[in-house]
This record gives C-alpha cells, structure tokens and sequence, in this order.
C-alpha cells in the first residue's frame, strides 16, 4: 500500500490567512485585504501546480460559501491532462438516479477523473438553506438509500428500489461510468459507521492524533468486516512544510496574528452549534485556547480554532512532515488530502519538499515520486463509444 496524495481547490476564496470571515459575519469578502476570489484563472493555477507536482486529485467543498463542484472542476479539467477532481456533493439534494448519470457523464466527459466525496452534512441550517428539513440521523438514513440507488443503477439494467426516503422504478444509467467513481465518505458519529462499512471505498477522517485515527480505523473497519467489506482510509489535514522546523513554525504562528479574541470566539460560537460529531472532535482537540495548540507531535491545532471542518495541520520540516505521514500510513491511511494557506504557495512547498522524502522512503507510486512526473503520466483511457440502440 503506497500513499496517495491529493490536494484542495479552495472555491469559496484563498488567501494568506485562516479567518473564514465570509462564513462567520455579514461581510463582503471582497473587502477583505489578501483575500483571493476563487475564479477561474486561479483555480486553474493550483490545478496545474497539483498536477505538475504529482498528485493523485484535487478535493473542492460544497456548501453555501463555496462554487458549485460539479461545474467548476469540469471546467478545470479541461485545463489540466490527467489530474482528478474529488467532488463534493450533498446526497438529498439531488436524485440519486440524477447523481448517477452526472458522474457517468462526467467520467466520459473527463476520460474518467472523477471521484466522489459524499458529505451527508452536520449542520442543520446549512441543509435548510438548499430546502432539506430532515435531521443529523434521518440524514445518514437517507444517505445510505441515496447510494444503494446510485450503485444499484450503475449496473446497468432497470433497478428498483423502495425505501423510506427514494421509491425508483426501473432506474438505470444506460452507459453505466468506466470505471466507477470511488466514493470517498466521513463521518463520526454512531449513525454515520454503518453507511461508510456499507458503501464507502474510502473512509476520510480529519485530521486527530494517531491514536483517535487508530481507534477510528479499527471501528470501520469492524463495521466493514461485517458487511463482508474491505474499505481503505484516508485523512484529511493542511500542511505548513518548510526547510527548517523553526520556518515552519514561524508560519504557523504568523497565521495566528489575525486571530483577536472576538474573532476567535465568533468562529467558535458557530462551529459549536453544528450537529457534525466529527466537529465536537475537532474542537475538543483545541477547547477555544490557544495554549497547548501541538496536540501530537507536528500536529497543530490552530487552523480549527476559526475554520470548520478539517482543523490540524501538520507542520515542520520536510522531513517532520513526512515522519508523520509515515506514521499515519503505518496505521492504514491510505490517501491524504491536504491544503494549505494560500494553497498555490503551499502546494509548491509540499511539492518540493516533502514528496521527495516520502519517494525516497519508498511510499509513493513513481508516477507521484517527483515534481513534474504527474504531467507527463500515461494516456488517460478512451471514451466509450456511444452506439444507438446497444445493450449491455
């Protein structure tokens, strides 16, 4: 098992700071000095930086504050060659027969470079925004129907399905996706483990310490075994990677200097309300303090204290960095989904720094072992033709 690395594509802006102020006040975000809008030119720019760099993908979020996933990295693929784009999506908010036939779309629009996050969604105002009353459990329920459709019409021929939450009759994909999209898919909390063992491909975690991820693995993994089901792991974490610990550190505590107490205590306010278990976690790791912030070695808990969602970050040198992967591929984890601010910049550090630790160590497949191998990776595989009247 080599690592596999992705990176992010921050659709709802970037910037040399973590304050999300556009998620947390009235603000136009605009305003807001050093803060990058997320158009098109520059998102094109990390996206090329990924591929050029080696990585495997590009994750982009969903939700209020973000572009669309689906349209935005269509349009990047045809700015990049072999680079695939990890959607986001939010199962209940479109049909799931729908969901099918736009991932087996896509995969024949792109040559096959999508792959699927599934966020079921932890924040009960955020789902009332899109028109979604059900709640945090209800959610997961509806998530788990949503993807026996979805795998139930990749086959193919008609399937039916009737459930709590879908009723189909005779749903089909009539060109099923080549190959099928992986479904990468999280989730903390007792209503979330038997969906993931039942139908992810890869279970991602944020970033905790080894032995919360440990526990977590051994969970899933349990869940999965009942099922008679193997699922890999990933994790999801932000990077500060300098030439020297000290570098990296300084950085870090640069990122700090923006963070006042009222801006800090909003943030807080607001994650705190969300139903997501797997955001309880995040902010237990930090309580709203800034002291004691290294919770694991290189483990940072800073980026959580005003962003939701993945709050750690491994910093240190190039070598630190890669000391940590190391040990978190030791438990399981398979994929790493990182970032980092602003993400451009960040990429390039990581890309130059700690891929070719991780290469020399043997970890990588070659194709990711250098910057620059990823443009020139193999020809993606060919559309399928399309033929009238075929069956299957």
């Amino acid at each position: 098992m080599t690592v596999r690395l992705h990176w992010f594509l921050p659709t709802g802006g970037d910037g040399r700071t973590l304050v999300d102020r556009h998620a947390y006040g009235p603000g136009d975000r605009r305003a807001v000095g050093g803060v990058r809008a997320p158009d098109l030119a520059y998102l094109a720019q990390i996206a090329k930086a990924a591929e050029h760099l080696g990585f495997e993908a590009v994750l982009t979020p969903t939700g209020t504050w973000c572009e669309d996933a689906w349209l935005t990295t269509v349009a990047l693929a045809q700015h990049t060659e072999r680079l695939k784009f990890l959607v986001a999506f939010r199962p209940g908010l479109l049909s799931p027969t729908l969901a099918a036939q736009m991932a087996a779309t896509y995969q024949r629009v792109t040559r096959g470079r999508l792959l699927l996050n599934v966020v079921t969604g932890g924040d009960s105002a955020e789902q009332r925004r899109f028109g979604d009353r059900l709640d945090h459990d209800q959610r997961y329920a509806r998530t788990d129907e949503f993807l026996s459709v979805v795998r139930g019409v990749w086959r193919g021929t008609p399937y039916d399905f009737d459930g709590a939450h879908y009723q189909v009759e005779g749903g089909l994909t009539a060109l099923p996706p080549d190959p099928l999209p992986p479904l990468f898919f999280g989730g903390s909390s007792a209503a979330a483990g038997p969906v993931a063992a039942r139908h992810a491909d890869v279970y991602l975690t944020w970033g905790e310490p080894p032995a919360q991820v440990r526990e977590k693995i051994d969970w899933i993994r349990g869940l999965a075994e009942r099922e008679g089901r193997t699922v890999r792991f990933g994790i999801r974490l932000h990077t500060i990677s300098r030439d020297s610990s000290a570098e990296a550190w300084a950085v870090a505590h640069r990122l700090l200097d923006d963070l006042d107490a009222d801006t800090v205590a909003a943030a807080q306010a607001a994650l705190g309300r969300s139903e997501s278990v797997g955001q309880q976690r995040m902010l237990a790791l930090h309580g709203g303090s800034r002291a004691d912030l290294e919770i694991h070695p290189n483990l940072w808990a800073g980026v959580g204290l005003v962003r939701g969602g993945a709050g750690t970050a491994l910093v240190g040198s190039h070598t630190e960095v890669a000391d940590r992967i190391e040990e978190y591929h030791a438990l399981g984890v398979e994929h790493f989904v990182l970032s980092g601010y602003p993400h451009l910049e960040e990429a390039y550090w990581f890309g130059e720094g700690v891929i070719p630790e991780l290469a020399a160590r043997g970890l990588l497949a070659p194709a990711a072992a250098a910057p620059g191998a990823g443009a020139a990776a193999g020809t993606p595989p060919a559309a399928p033709l399309l033929v009238a009247g075929g069956g299957r």
